[in-house]
């Protein structure tokens, strides 16, 4: 059984975005088979038999604290006297039956299932977006209670994972905050356990505390989601007024009194104006999307461009690709922080691309009215702009 990605985002329900997203959590009950193609156990030990995976991105946790690698691993010097740590399987064994929990970072960037299924969630919450996997196998607790400084959508795989949610004591904390929340209650909120094919999501801030069910193996993945703030907001502003004399002007160190309020004034002017423009939130939210950091994915053999070669299938390889149309009716694509204009020609085809798949170059030609040759060339622009890959369809 294969696990059909856009129905993971689907399965969050049309109300997700308006009435729960960064407001409350939701339990989102399922049934085993749904993520059974995802990630397998099998999946799991080839990863760590086929990467070199150091720490912290592989690590084992226990009460709240990364057990030392060389628990674990034992390092292993080439012969050009590079080090690297290479897995004791029985040590790990052993650790993960005595209440450790094991933590893959990243995982999207090394499976490919996982990363279609993090861009299709990018590309449906327009934020960046990291997934985790967590394996345990006792009721120990492997991070204790804690909080995060994201908002995290789980799927639980296999075997169930009891959940305690306290909720949050301090309204929408940052990783780089003023103040520190406050401790959760005693008593959670609720506790819930997720089986496989549950899903959970939790706003930033929640108090939890996770841990495998009693004599039952668990298997998870955690969907991390970027914020954007009014931190970010303001950063970005202040930026963006970097064209502005006043904005890179020297402070008046040792001006006047009058001198220094008519240079904070001046600056207070600047950013109320910026603040009145009724789109700033928009200009910054596409500035975001547009600056998304694309994907690794090189396409080889394609080193001197794309052949004209029907069968060849093209995706992009960031999932908040945004397109315009600007004053001389061209078409505008813009991503990984590059623009590039076509003739309205090709809108029908960059349309398709941005909303996301692998597409063959015949259909992307058909669609658009292009010949073959035309489309090799346009998509051979994205690929040397590191924002689209292609290789043989499927």
């Amino acid at each position: 059984m294969t696990t059909d990605v856009p129905a993971v985002v689907a399965h969050l329900g049309e109300d997700f975005l308006a009435q729960v997203y960064g407001r409350t959590y939701r339990h989102f009950p399922g049934e085993p088979g749904r993520f059974g193609g995802l990630l397998g156990w099998d999946d799991l030990n080839a990863l760590l038999t086929h990467h070199r995976l150091e720490p912290p991105r592989l690590r084992l946790s226990l009460d709240g604290e990364a057990l030392p690698e060389h628990a674990y691993s034992v390092p292993v010097t080439t012969r050009r006297s590079t080090v690297w740590h290479r897995l004791k399987p029985a040590e790990l064994h052993r650790h993960l039956a005595d209440g450790a929990t094991l933590v893959l970072d990243a995982i999207d960037e090394l499976h490919p299932g996982i990363g279609d299924l993090a861009q299709e969630l990018e590309r449906h919450l327009r934020t960046g977006v990291q997934v985790n996997a967590y394996a345990s196998w006792t009721p120990e607790e492997g991070f204790g209670v804690h909080w995060d400084d994201h908002d995290v959508l789980v799927l639980q795989l296999d075997g169930a994972k009891r959940w305690r949610i306290y909720g949050p004591t301090r309204e929408a904390p940052l990783h780089r905050d003023t103040d520190v929340p406050e401790p959760p209650p005693n008593e959670p909120l609720i506790e819930l356990v997720l089986d496989a094919g549950d899903m959970l999501y939790l706003p930033r801030g929640w108090w939890h505390a996770v841990a495998a069910s009693e004599g039952v193996h668990s298997l998870h993945l955690t969907c991390g989601m970027q914020t954007a703030t009014g931190a970010d907001l303001l950063q970005w502003l202040s930026e963006d007024l970097r064209r502005e004399a006043a904005v890179r002007s020297d402070l008046p160190r040792f001006g006047t009194r009058e001198e220094k309020a008519d240079f904070v004034r001046s600056l207070g002017d600047l950013v109320m104006k910026g603040f009145e423009d009724g789109t700033l939130l928009d200009r910054f939210l596409t500035t975001r999307d547009a600056t998304d950091r694309a994907r690794l994915v090189p396409s080889l053999p394609y080193v001197e461009g794309v052949p004209p070669d029907p069968a060849l299938a093209v995706h992009l390889v960031t999932a908040r690709a945004r397109l315009r149309s600007d004053e001389e009716g061209n078409v505008v694509l813009t991503a990984g922080g590059e623009e590039w204009a076509f003739s309205a020609q090709a809108a029908p085809l960059l349309s398709l691309l941005v909303a996301g798949g692998h597409h063959r170059l015949d259909a992307l030609a058909h669609a658009a009215g292009l010949r073959i040759g035309q489309v090799a060339l346009l998509v051979s622009q994205l690929v040397d702009g590191e924002i689209a890959a292609v290789g043989r369809a499927e």
